[in-house]
């Protein structure tokens, strides 16, 4: 979910078979009706496999502060990594109640990329946005 001014913004990826897809289209254009929401839907087709892609994962945790997921997936985007899967949540720290953000991403990271470069610089990244954060490959 990402705010834009007093407006929320929200991604949805959703799979199912056409008829389950098709209901929740003409419930969402209900919803719309009254012109408080508003939905874009574009229909998508499955991804060719990418031969050249190195899986990894990524783990953040830091006090909750606006712009984390915006700053990583700028980050990825702007070296062509793609980003496979997100998960966020939101929490309190344990003994002091403050409020934490956690992320954990899947990414894809081309073959033509320096591994070892784009590690210190998402360290550094993550230093600048007072981050702690882990960049590690899958192992299958």
């Amino acid at each position: 979910m990402t705010m834009l001014g007093s407006e929320f913004a929200v991604l949805m990826l959703v799979s199912g078979n056409w008829h389950t897809l098709n209901r929740l289209e003409k419930g969402l254009e209900k919803l719309s009706d009254n012109d408080t929401l508003t939905f874009t839907i574009r229909k998508t087709g499955e991804r060719p496999v990418s031969n050249d892609r190195m899986p990894y994962a990524v783990d953040v945790v830091s006090l909750d502060q606006q712009g984390i997921v915006f700053g990583l997936a700028n980050f990825f985007a702007s070296r062509d990594i793609e980003i496979a899967d997100v998960a966020t949540r939101r929490y309190s720290a344990a003994h002091t109640g403050a409020p934490m953000f956690a992320v954990q991403m899947a990414v894809n990271v081309p073959s033509s990329v320096h591994i070892s470069q784009l590690r210190e610089e998402f360290l550094e990244m993550s230093d600048r946005l007072n981050l702690d954060a882990i960049l590690e490959p899958v192992k299958n």
